[in-house]
């Protein structure tokens, strides 16, 4: 008689909690209210397979650079009648159809030029012409027809100086022919204490005596004597 109460109880406790967990279950598997936002596929996009095409390894042409027009030889200076070869001038070799032998060469100190296969010729204290005459025949003992031509570039060698009271002393070029007052007006002119009335010119062992004021009052030009390369002006 217990046994069976207490299998009814049983019987009753499980009929009891089985709604309880039938509702339990069917509350947790209620889904969630829509709020209205589009709900997204569930089905995954199969990503494309396709290769993205290979960037081009071919090179841009660059713009067509324009022809480089050759540089040309600035125009020799004019060269004086008495115009002997110095040091530091320069001077332009040029051999017919040669041109691995031509070019510019400076006067070194020692008077001597360095040509390609001819090698070192002097050529301090010659002409023009007369150093042409060397070369050409330097030149014949290599070449079946040697014809060679000398220029004068520039003239470094011919130089006076003016010193003393001016207004820059130094060194100047004389290219062609140029006289005590063109050479006084180079360096500046005279200062304000210069003595015009001292000044001397000295070449080698000479000496000449010049009035600048009475040159330029246009009494005794011969004063004015034209300059020779070395030719020192003093002023006092």
């Amino acid at each position: 008689m217990t046994f069976r109460c207490a299998t009814l109880v049983t019987a009753i406790t499980v009929v009891t909690l089985a709604p309880h967990v039938a509702w339990g279950q069917a509350t947790t598997r209620q889904p969630a209210p829509s709020t209205g936002a589009a709900t997204p596929s569930t089905g995954a996009a199969t990503p494309s397979t396709t290769k993205p095409p290979a960037p081009s390894t071919t090179k841009p042409t660059p713009p067509a650079t324009p022809a480089t027009v050759p540089a040309t030889q600035p125009p020799a200076p004019p060269t004086p009648t008495d115009y002997r070869i110095g040091t530091e001038d320069v001077l332009g070799i040029l051999f017919w159809r040669e041109m691995e032998m031509s070019g510019d060469v400076t006067v070194r100190p020692d008077g001597m030029i360095t040509l390609p296969l001819l090698g070192d010729v002097r050529a301090v204290g010659l002409t023009t012409d007369q150093l042409k005459d060397i070369l050409q025949r330097n030149a014949s003992k290599i070449l079946t027809d040697a014809n060679v031509t000398v220029v004068v570039r520039q003239i470094n060698s011919r130089k006076v100086y003016v010193t003393g009271q001016v207004g820059m002393s130094g060194a100047y070029p004389l290219v062609g022919p140029r006289t005590v007052v063109q050479a006084i007006a180079m360096a500046g002119g005279l200062t304000e204490y210069a003595k015009g009335e001292e000044i001397l010119i000295v070449r080698g062992s000479m000496t000449f005596k010049f009035n600048y004021k009475e040159v330029l009052r246009g009494r005794r030009l011969e004063q004015n004597i034209p300059l020779q390369p070395g030719d020192q002006v003093l002023v006092p």
